[in-house]
């Protein structure tokens, strides 16, 4: 028993002290995305998801014969007012077709400006950037941690292109990724597409091929459209009740 017991109370350990380190950060970026509330900034959450092909064409792969199938990237942005009046973006995204956009960011800053005025942008941490360092500092216990670029998989985000139209980059630890509705719209979303595919799907026979085609990009518009300015209003209370009430418990 004593073997195993160093092992396992160093995993606890360290364990512990990772939830105290992103718990922190949490506080911080909640702390952070409040003042800036106060402070007149609308908050708009900026993110991105994938769309298997598989998901769309309602392929069963439960006999074991998984055949791997292009991903489609949708890039998008909303918060308590509906999504952001800004053309969203889709991506097909493999080995042979990966666009890195790099000016993307900040077109959605300027049109962000254009509609909101001075927006507080979240976007949620990538795992890879779950090792940095908490910082001990004054400056970190009044301000969220930022990094100096956020990499998304098809978008660059950068504080200092916010900053340029007047917007505050923040960054949502990733343990806490509840806390942007935007994951939850993506979910309903990807409800919509499987529950609704067959409505966008026309048949066509050729002599002796019978051919299906899939209206995909009606099938996405439809399905974001649905996601009405009134849904989006129940997500982001939500969300308000989980920060009031990390804000309540641990500050």
């Amino acid at each position: 028993m004593p073997h195993f017991a160093k092992p396992l109370l160093r995993n606890s350990i360290i364990r512990n002290l990772f939830r105290s380190m992103k718990r922190k950060q949490c506080l911080q970026y909640l702390k952070t995305l409040r003042t800036l509330q106060y402070d007149g900034f609308t908050t708009v959450y900026f993110g991105e998801t994938d769309i298997p092909e598989s998901l769309v064409t309602g392929e069963d792969f439960s006999d074991g014969n998984f055949m791997p199938t292009p991903a489609w990237c949708i890039v998008h942005a909303g918060g308590s007012q509906g999504w952001m009046p800004w053309k969203y973006r889709m991506f097909l995204r493999d080995e042979l077709c990966i666009k890195q956009e790099d000016s993307l960011f900040s077109e959605f800053c300027d049109v962000a400006k254009k509609t909101y005025g001075k927006c507080t942008i979240v976007v949620k941490e990538r795992r890879q950037q779950d090792e940095m360092k908490p910082r001990e500092d004054k400056e970190s216990e009044a301000q969220a941690h930022v990094p100096s670029v956020i990499n998304l998989r098809n978008i660059t985000c950068c504080p200092e292109v916010a900053k340029s139209y007047g917007h505050k980059l923040l960054s949502l630890p990733s343990p806490y990724s509840y806390l942007n509705p935007l994951d939850s719209a993506w979910s309903s979303l990807k409800w919509f597409i499987i529950n609704n595919r067959k409505e966008f799907c026309l048949q066509s026979i050729d002599g002796v091929y019978s051919y299906q085609y899939i209206l995909f990009s009606d099938l996405i518009s439809k399905g974001i459209e649905r996601i009405n300015p009134s849904k989006w209003r129940t997500l982001t209370n939500k969300v308000r009740r989980w920060e009031n009430y990390y804000l309540g418990k641990f500050s």
